[in-house]
């Protein structure tokens, strides 16, 4: 299920949720695999990464900021795929997406998209769907302390 899809059918990316990582443990059980997918003409690209529900949080304060005009900067933890999006990018005159991979390959790819209005409003939909198929389950107390939500 993708969590975050923008193409303008040359370029593209897509955060793609593939599940829970360990369901049943409750220290892991909330935390979700995913892949950040790119294409465009010149490049195709797939890293690894996992999400919390901080991640998830984050995702859902950074498209508010989107829908305000400014930009974002989402996972910038030197250990995930950075992922940052400028909703108007003067030299391209379009939405830009740079996906950075600071931790593991030092990939870099700019992206300029020519997207269709509402994209953060779709956005908003496929992270609903992302929370409401993996609800956050898991509550933790207290430090190292996990106990399943009622």
């Amino acid at each position: 299920m993708d969590l975050i899809s923008l193409s303008d059918g040359d370029n593209g990316l897509r955060v793609r949720v593939l599940g829970r990582r360990s369901p049943g443990v409750p220290h892991l059980h909330d935390q979700l695999d995913a892949e950040v997918l790119i294409t465009s003409s010149f490049v195709n690209g797939r890293l690894g990464m996992s999400l919390s529900p901080t991640d998830l949080e984050d995702w859902s304060r950074a498209l508010a900021l989107l829908d305000a005009g400014q930009d974002i900067c989402w996972r910038d933890d030197d250990h995930s795929p950075e992922i940052r999006i400028q909703p108007h990018n003067e030299e391209h005159e379009t939405p830009v997406v740079h996906v950075e991979d600071p931790g593991s390959s030092c990939v870099s790819v700019l992206l300029p998209m020519n997207l269709e209005e509402g994209w953060i409003d779709e956005q908003r939909r496929l992270l609903g769907q992302v929370m409401k198929e993996w609800p956050s389950e898991v509550l933790q107390s207290s430090p190292g302390v996990y106990e399943w939500r009622r």
